[in-house]
């Protein structure tokens, strides 16, 4: 089957079974053949907690425009197995009229599935996977939801092709012979959920996940150094950045534990390097007290913090946004610094670099808040406009008179010598100091450094990049949110625009120091304000409420993960709102 002018305009589909099976392999090799077509689309997995085995599924959702956010039902469900069904099966509901498609051999469908209003279809995928040499059940359905949509079987036999080089002709010869297999097999059956044919000329998408793109920014923005510790979900960051480093000078380091690459990138800082590290919440808890430290030394580093359910281990591989609390707070005694947060996986690429240009130009601790939704979710794109920053880090230049690393200037940035530079000896420390850096306990030193610190940051122009504003301009319904959320709150509005129901929509990417001013006319002429977040205490709404008061009524629509917030969740909460 090709695609055509008859088909939707967006197909989601889910391939599952149990963890080794290769479902979401399947699943990438789809959403990258159906990018080389001229599609958008996007990919996130749902995989268990444990190491190996356990249950994993690819969700997809193929669109002939963006797609920021996953649908809520699938067109499609293709199981490899029944196995760990009860754990998945709640997260990927099949739409009415759905196809689900599953093997005989590996068991009956759960009951959720047979109680479903969806159209069952038996195929025997092990079987066909087994009647080829080398044969794997994942391509076979692979095969299947290619012939079911229309992705070009071109297409996909290259993205494999190039997946498998390294396996051999053999491994590559066998999966062509089961995708072929699975679309002869799809051909038979009397359904299929044809998807649109795309617009012409927009070129090859971008394939990209947040956690690439939030480190390709980082590089951008001038990342010469990174250490850390592989944790759930931002191990991705330093998987990216090891050979990205080492093609463009620098280097990374994976460190002992997340004291140490904490430490370490502080240090590199202080020689001149800029630095990142990459973590999780229970990372980000252990990092707080060497946070403090290069704060109050004033050195520049990035932390990226991939937010997950907690606390303490929670659930690693699922999303919240539960870690605002102690990325603005945490610290102790007075440490002002910056959290921003990216709004989408393609945001992730300027905030990455933004964060950079921050914490070099203020010499100061920035964290960047992603998640797990957005960190691990694989999208079509676009290509990204080119940002430029014009990032100096203030450095000392011999003079006559004595270097004072914490001089009091008018910006709040004191100059920064390297280490073995002549003149630039200084005393670097986290005690209260001098602007020399010699230690002290005068009051006088104390408030002088506490007051510089404060205003550099307070007094910086971080221009447009606070967050956006968006949908109706008069309307006096605003769905206010942060970060990942944002692409869910900007289908919501798409979805209430249909339904003539104007809404605006004011999503914050700087966190911290609150965007007051910014915030107060974007929301000029509120009477209603839904505050979306993904976290059980409402984090968000109780810091923006510190700074500002929300004009007209404000509820909330919050909740802890795993299951993250959706567009229709939002819109249902507008319409009951509107109507009482």
């Amino acid at each position: 089957m090709t695609p055509g002018t008859h088909g939707s305009r967006s197909v989601s589909f889910a391939i599952v079974g149990t963890g080794g099976a290769g479902a979401v392999t399947a699943g990438s090799m789809l959403l990258e053949a159906a990018g080389a077509a001229g599609w958008y689309g996007l990919l996130t997995r749902s995989v268990g907690p444990q190491i190996r085995g356990g249950e994993a599924a690819a969700l997809v959702r193929l669109s002939t425009g963006p797609a920021a956010y996953m649908s809520k039902e699938f067109d499609i469900l293709v199981a490899i197995d029944w196995k760990n069904a009860d754990r998945f099966i709640n997260a990927m509901p099949v739409a009415s009229g759905g196809l689900v498609i599953c093997d005989p051999a590996a068991g009956a469908p759960p009951r959720a599935v047979r109680e479903a209003d969806c159209i069952i279809i038996e195929c025997p995928i092990g079987e066909l996977a087994r009647s080829i040499q080398g044969g794997r059940e994942n391509m076979i359905s692979a095969g299947l939801v290619a012939q079911l949509i229309g992705i070009p079987m071109d297409n996909l036999r290259a993205v494999v092709s190039d997946k498998l080089k390294d396996k051999g002709e053999k491994a590559i010869d066998a999966s062509h012979a089961c995708l072929d297999t699975g679309a002869r097999a799809a051909a038979a059956f009397d359904h299929t959920r044809p998807l649109r044919s795309p617009a012409p000329g927009k070129g090859k998408r971008w394939l990209i996940t947040g956690n690439e793109a939030i480190a390709l920014g980082a590089l951008r923005g001038g990342i010469r150094f990174a250490a850390a510790y592989p944790i759930t979900p931002a191990t991705e960051v330093l998987e990216y950045l090891a050979p990205a480093l080492a093609a463009t000078g620098g280097a990374l380091v994976q460190a002992e534990d997340e004291l140490a690459s904490i430490n370490m990138i502080i240090g590199a800082s202080f020689g001149g390097r800029p630095s990142i590290t990459a973590t999780s919440g229970p990372g980000l808890s252990l990092m707080m007290e060497s946070l403090g430290l290069a704060a109050a030394s004033e050195k520049p580093i990035v932390v990226i913090d991939v937010m997950r359910v907690g606390p303490s281990t929670g659930i690693a591989t699922k999303s919240e946004q539960s870690d605002l609390n102690i990325a603005v707070y945490g610290f102790h005694g007075d440490a002002p610094h910056v959290v921003v947060a990216p709004l989408s996986v393609e945001d992730c690429l300027f905030a990455g670099q933004w964060a950079v240009h921050i914490a070099e130009t203020l010499q100061t601790p920035v964290i960047v808040l992603s998640d797990q939704s957005i960190g691990q979710a694989r999208v079509l794109i676009d290509k990204p406009a080119d940002i430029t920053f014009l990032t100096r880090r203030k450095t000392f230049e011999r003079s006559d008179e004595p270097y004072q690393r914490y001089a009091i200037t008018a910006d709040g940035v004191s100059p920064m010598a390297i280490p073995g530079q002549a003149g630039g000896q200084y005393v670097a420390e986290g005690l209260t100091h001098t602007v020399r850096g010699s230690p002290s306990t005068a009051r006088s030193d104390q408030k002088a450094q506490m007051d510089k610190r404060h205003r550099k940051i307070e007094q910086f122009d971080y221009g447009d990049h606070w967050g956006v504003s968006e949908g109706d301009p008069d309307s006096s319904t605003v769905i206010l949110t942060w970060g990942s959320l944002t692409g869910a709150a900007r289908e919501a509005i798409g979805m209430l625009d249909e339904l003539g129901i104007p809404v605006r929509l004011v999503a914050v990417r700087q966190i911290s120091p609150c965007p007051q001013e910014q915030l107060l006319k974007a929301l000029a002429g509120a009477s209603r304000v839904l505050v979306v977040e993904q976290n059980y205490s409402a984090q968000f709404h109780r810091h923006v409420r510190s700074h500002i008061d929300l004009p007209g009524d404000v509820r909330l629509l919050n909740r802890e993960g795993p299951f993250v917030i959706g567009p229709d969740e939002i819109v249902t909460a507008i319409r009951d709102w509107r109507d009482q």
